[in-house]
């Protein structure tokens, strides 16, 4: 009705500027689920802190609602929840849908894959030479657009934890005939060395352990662990090896985002990048405090590394598995040389910056 009224030119920009004030006016609502319970920090940690800074920088117009699984109910269903509109977004771990698309693993993680920091840089700068080479944004859109959904990076945790054990493993043997919670593709390279692997939500994991359901599971680090008393049941703790920068991810609704204004568009993807790298730092600080506490306050913890032959057959197996799905998936294997062809470049970087450092330094404190 209003363009209908403004005719004439020297009313035209004033018309445009009444209809985006008239945007803005309204008070926009939207709905985020989460995977997780509201509670555990810090993976529910971004989008709390997203609902509160894009509140803060809209002055109050535009609000989210951020609802964890114990409202909702369907921790594995976040897709499915965003894509049919039920939310506008979500908060979960790409990984989680690799049964609708094997391709969404590479968003998340892949054993002996990239740390957290090369991770980053290929997600937002592997392009930056212009060679032609997609980086991660751009292969996730690819990924993501047949769900009429956008994705983007939502927090990494780092290097995870290999997980806890009721018994010590000391060769691939042991592994045969566990029943361990272990999702992703690690799961994939753990039923390969004969692993019962099942995926639970995390409301569910330490009554699963504790009833004897699962003899193993993984979540993150110690931060987190900790708290959810996996000790108290499986006091054997491994390292490392196929969680090396998990990442989750915040999922927003195609058609709901194109409806925003465009500084409601920028407030949101602003405020999701700074809350994804808050988290990382969080559950850093985190892990550092509960591991400094470990020897002290949790003295049965028996922290183990995988033996080297048991590390050799799980990264035989996930070569397996990559080259498994790269025959039957082009652009499986796309992303998985582009990500090679990234780490070609980046870890010897890698290696140089942080691994050399952190020896010298050892060496000379030792000293």
């Amino acid at each position: 009705m209003l363009k209908k009224l403004i005719k004439f030119s020297g009313i035209a920009v004033i018309g445009s500027m009444l209809l985006a004030t008239s945007l803005q006016a309204r008070t926009i609502r939207w709905k985020l689920a989460m995977t997780w319970p509201s509670t555990l920090t810090p993976l529910a940690s971004p989008p709390i802190k997203v609902a509160e800074m894009v509140k803060k920088m809209s002055k109050g117009k535009f609000i989210i609602k951020v609802e964890g699984k114990e409202k909702h109910k369907a921790p594995l269903g976040i897709l499915d929840m965003v894509k049919g509109g039920q939310y506008q977004m979500g908060h979960s771990g790409s990984y989680y849908w690799k049964g609708k698309d094997i391709n969404t693993v590479w968003f998340t993680t892949i054993p002996f894959g990239m740390t957290a920091a090369e991770q980053y840089a290929w997600f937002y700068y592997a392009d930056e030479n212009h060679d032609g080479k997609p980086d991660g944004m751009e292969y996730m859109k690819k990924v993501y657009d047949k769900f009429g959904v956008l994705s983007f990076p939502g927090g990494n945790t780092g290097v995870q934890m290999g997980g806890w054990f009721r018994k010590p493993i000391n060769s691939v043997a042991d592994l045969k005939g566990l029943k361990m919670r272990i999702p992703g593709l690690a799961g994939e390279v753990m039923a390969k060395l004969g692993v019962k692997v099942t995926n639970i939500p995390a409301g569910e994991l330490y009554t699963s352990l504790d009833r004897g359901l699962i003899d193993a599971l993984e979540w993150v680090g110690p931060g987190m662990d900790i708290k959810m008393g996996f000790h108290k049941v499986a006091p054997y703790y491994y390292t490392g090896w196929h969680e090396p920068a998990s990442e989750m991810q915040f999922l927003v609704n195609k058609r709901a985002f194109n409806r925003l204004p465009d500084e409601y568009k920028e407030m949101l993807i602003t405020a999701m990048k700074a809350a994804t790298a808050d988290m990382y730092y969080q559950n850093f600080a985190m892990s550092a405090d509960a591991w400094a506490k470990m020897k002290t306050d949790y003295p049965n913890i028996k922290v183990k590394t995988f033996p080297k032959p048991v590390l050799k057959a799980m990264y035989k197996a996930t070569q397996e598995v990559l080259e498994g799905y790269a025959s039957k998936n082009r652009l499986f294997k796309e992303i998985w040389e582009n990500q090679k062809s990234w780490l070609k470049k980046a870890r010897p970087w890698s290696m140089m910056s942080e691994y050399y450092y952190l020896k010298a330094s050892k060496e000379v404190e030792e000293k």
